[in-house]
């Protein structure tokens, strides 16, 4: 009577199952059981979000390294664009410090020649003072006051020519002294302006290294729970005993298409849990066995099972029997077999994910401690 009230509340939530699962599959991570109790994320689902959290960091890790390169490639760039103007202002440095020396130089003589024009200028005015009558009386003879008269005109003419060719000379430098401070300032503003871009480069540098660091850091984090969720759960399933055997060739039945080689979590089943799971086994082994299998809405602990048998009107009990679930409650999420064989205290069990490697297994285990679901 319990399996025909079952069967047909299957056929009514059977609707609404499929609807869920539809939501299921296009990629909810949470679900609503049809019993309205709130199923909390199992233990696989907290790893695949860890694992998940972690490929995403990954990839912002990569696309950050990928980004941190071209900032060190641009700030590389740039270290030799600044390196290369730093070179060429210190050999322009040098050429103006050299011209400046050769417009000293001239200065010096500049101020020379005018001091010898000067001199002469004077030695001319104070002959100028003397009459002509005086200075060819002084002379020996004509030719002497002649030649006096030629050379004072000859010095005359060296020293204005020297003071205009120094001078020319002199404005010549200047020209090429502006010129070389001009090509300096450009210079020094082109070597400012990139190390004004080196210095943002090498800040986003900073940053993306600091993100490559954070996602590194975050992977660490969650491989460290996602271990300590794993060694939980495992050390949980050895404290059952037994001796594990690989059994079935078959793995009792469990479809291929949900099976290894396929990925462990990587689908969801017809009930809205994660492949190759112990939850998701036992749930086939009741619909192989019995034809139905309720909703439990989804992906949900082994451990949430009785209560959502009971709050469903299937029995629950501590007496092992053939062909029912058994469940154990040990660990944060506790672990789903199936009741192949009962001896006494011992149970003789199939299930998966024993050992945490989403793997098909069998083993004799004390099922004193364990609750059962009849789903007959």
């Amino acid at each position: 009577m319990l399996k025909q009230k079952l069967k047909l509340g299957y056929r009514v939530r059977s609707a609404l199952g499929t609807l869920v699962l539809i939501v299921a599959l296009v990629g909810a991570t949470t679900y609503s059981a049809f019993t309205g109790l709130a199923v909390a994320d199992s233990f696989d689902q907290q790893i695949q979000q860890l694992q998940a959290q972690n490929g995403s960091a990954s990839a912002d890790a990569a696309q950050e390294g990928a980004q941190a390169a071209s900032y060190q490639d641009q700030v590389d760039q740039l270290d030799a664009q600044i390196n290369g103007l730093q070179q060429s202002i210190v050999t322009t440095q040098q050429k103006s410090d050299d011209l400046q020396q050769q417009i000293n130089d001239n200065q010096a003589k500049l101020d020379h020649e005018k001091q010898v024009l000067g001199e002469n200028i004077k030695q001319m005015y104070l002959e100028g003072q003397v009459s002509t009558l005086e200075i060819l009386a002084s002379s020996n003879n004509l030719s002497d006051f002649v030649n006096k008269e030629v050379d004072r005109s000859i010095v005359q003419d060296k020293v204005k020519t020297s003071v205009n060719s120094i001078q020319t000379i002199k404005v010549q430098l200047q020209a090429q002294q502006a010129q070389l401070q001009e090509t300096l300032a450009s210079l020094q503003a082109q070597r400012s302006s990139l190390a004004t871009q080196e210095a943002q480069q090498s800040q986003l540098l900073a940053y993306s290294e600091d993100q490559i660091a954070a996602d590194n850091q975050a992977i660490a984090g969650n491989n460290s729970q996602i271990a300590s969720l794993r060694a939980q759960q495992l050390a949980a399933n050895h404290a059952l005993g037994g001796a594990v055997v690989s059994g079935d060739p078959g793995h009792g039945g469990y479809p291929a298409n949900w099976d290894y080689p396929v990925p462990q979590d990587s689908m969801l089943d017809s009930w809205g849990m994660f492949n190759r799971e112990c939850v998701s086994y036992t749930a086939w082994k009741v619909y192989q066995t019995y034809g139905f299998m309720p909703y439990w809405g989804g992906v949900g602990n082994a451990n949430q099972w009785p209560g959502d048998a009971q709050a469903a009107g299937i029995p629950t009990s501590s007496t092992p029997k053939v062909d029912s679930v058994a469940i154990s409650m040990g660990g944060a999420y506790g672990h789903a077999m199936w009741v192949e064989a009962v001896s006494g205290n011992m149970i003789y069990v199939s299930q998966y994910n024993y050992n945490l490697d989403g793997r098909y297994s069998e083993m004799w285990v004390n099922g004193s401690n364990f609750t059962y679901i009849y789903f007959q």
